[in-house]
């Protein structure tokens, strides 16, 4: 059996309305080079300024997982060479982090595990490169915007605790979602979450794969180098280590270069910012109802299945309006309505719960005439593909299209209707063909436009046959 050893270093960049150490908006500018400034661009003079907002976050992050708060930090100069860092270093932390030593459960089939959090810190981001032509290692030419350049980043490191690619997928979900509860991290917004994956197995040394978008690509990236590694020690190489990338179409990776020691970055300490005491900013974070704390609450508070409990806490605001909503009806419909007919039309629509935009009173109103049984299932979604593709209180799209159910004396001119106009049917029925009459109430639905209530249909059809 191999054993493999999984380390997850996480970069998640902050929405926050400024840049790390200046003013520039934090946000994607239609040109390039524009949101820029002598700060961003590491000027001979220039003086960066800590974005308070940045250090609140990451406080707020360390303490969610369950992370020791420094007394006070200070930040460092991480020098390398490259085109997408003007000044030839990176503002960063090194010696002392924001938080450490932290702790986080993680679950997959195989079980629950907990993963250590080595350390918490603040740093700014390079600029951008695009590679035009190809990849980075076969492009004509390489353009850099520095528009990114200073946006704040939030890195996790985690210790070498997942023992597969499952696990770590399974921990970026979990972090992604406790990210939104917390309000750091938006998954409809522009801002990323991209990891460094470290791997090594039976002891040996470990392999680095850089900057791997999406939690499904980290898995894929995982499962490759797994099988590059197993290989290679299958046909009597030495794995040495290195650093790669990941190429998504392909799932391949890469070799990019040999390794560097954290002595090769020659860390000095930033003598343009201040040391930052963290005592009145840990005072005064508080920490919401995470989803794994919620999910609990929703299982006791609300008798809920697994799946329907994990489906509702996928989003914080889905979350809430769903407590909104089962305060006043009955949670088993309002939760099951929710992650069945509303997921599927947002999905279909490729939209979140918040990005749609549909008001609690909304949701209300629909929920109103499922649990008095004025609508049916199938109107009802109707209902909802139509508020979602034009956004617009349902009581309007109810009495436009005349969705509510019919009434009693409807209902028997449609089936009658029905009956009459398919004689072939009626007798396969009375022949046992019991499948006929499903063909029959499908028919009822339709000339009723979805008015008629299924199993009333089936009750008046048999008795009007049999």
């Amino acid at each position: 059996m191999t054993d493999v050893k999984i380390g997850l270093e996480t970069h998640v960049q902050l929405d926050t309305n400024t840049k790390l150490f200046c003013g520039c908006p934090n946000e994607e500018a239609e040109e390039p080079n524009t949101h820029v400034c002598p700060i961003c661009l590491g000027h001979p003079g220039s003086k960066p300024q800590l974005n308070k907002k940045v250090l609140e976050e990451a406080v707020k992050v360390s303490k969610s997982l369950n992370c020791d708060i420094n007394d006070d930090i200070f930040f460092s100069r991480k020098t390398y060479f490259y085109p997408d860092m003007s000044k030839n270093y990176q503002i960063t932390q090194y010696e002392i982090p924001v938080g450490e030593d932290g702790e986080v459960e993680v679950g997959t089939d195989e079980g629950s595990r907990d993963i250590g959090i080595t350390r918490i810190h603040i740093e700014e981001d390079p600029a951008k490169t695009e590679h035009v032509g190809g990849d980075i290692g076969d492009s004509d030419y390489s353009l850099v915007d520095y528009n990114r350049a200073g946006t704040p980043l939030l890195e996790i490191v985690t210790e070498p605790d997942f023992r597969s690619p499952e696990e770590a997928r399974a921990y970026l979900q979990k972090l992604a979602q406790m990210l939104q509860y917390l309000e750091v991290y938006y998954p409809e917004s522009s801002f990323s979450i991209k990891s460094d994956a470290n791997l090594s197995i039976n002891g040996g040394e470990k392999v680095e794969v850089k900057n791997i978008t999406g939690t499904s690509e980290v898995e894929n990236a995982l499962k490759h180098e797994l099988k590059r590694q197993k290989r290679a020690v299958e046909n009597g190489k030495t794995v040495s280590q290195h650093t790669r990338s990941y190429d998504a179409d392909q799932q391949i990776t890469r070799k990019m270069r040999e390794k560097e020691t954290e002595e090769d970055y020659g860390y000095i300490f930033d003598p343009d910012l201040t040391r930052q005491e963290l005592d009145e900013v840990e005072q005064g974070i508080d920490i919401p109802e995470l989803p794994h704390e919620k999910a609990i609450r929703f299982r006791q508070d609300y008798e809920l299945e697994q799946k329907l409990v994990e489906s509702l806490i996928a989003e914080k605001a889905l979350a809430e309006d769903f407590e909104d909503l089962a305060d006043e009806h009955d949670p088993e419909l309002v939760a099951s309505w929710m992650t069945g007919e509303l997921k599927k039309t947002l999905n279909y629509n490729e939209l979140s719960y918040a990005e749609a935009g549909l008001e609690t009173a909304w949701m209300k109103y629909v929920i109103d005439l499922l649990e008095k049984d004025d609508i049916s299932d199938r109107n009802a979604e109707e209902v909802l593909r139509t508020i979602v593709d034009d956004p617009q209180h349902p009581e309007e799209v109810v009495e436009e299209q005349d969705l509510l159910k019919a009434g009693d004396d409807e209902v028997d001119s449609v089936v009658e209707s029905v009956i009459e106009e398919n004689p072939d049917a009626v007798d396969d029925y009375e022949n046992g063909d019991d499948g006929a009459i499903n063909f029959l109430v499908g028919q009822v639905m339709q000339e009723s436009g979805g008015k008629a209530d299924p199993k009333e249909a089936r009750e008046k059809i048999l008795e009007k046959i049999e």
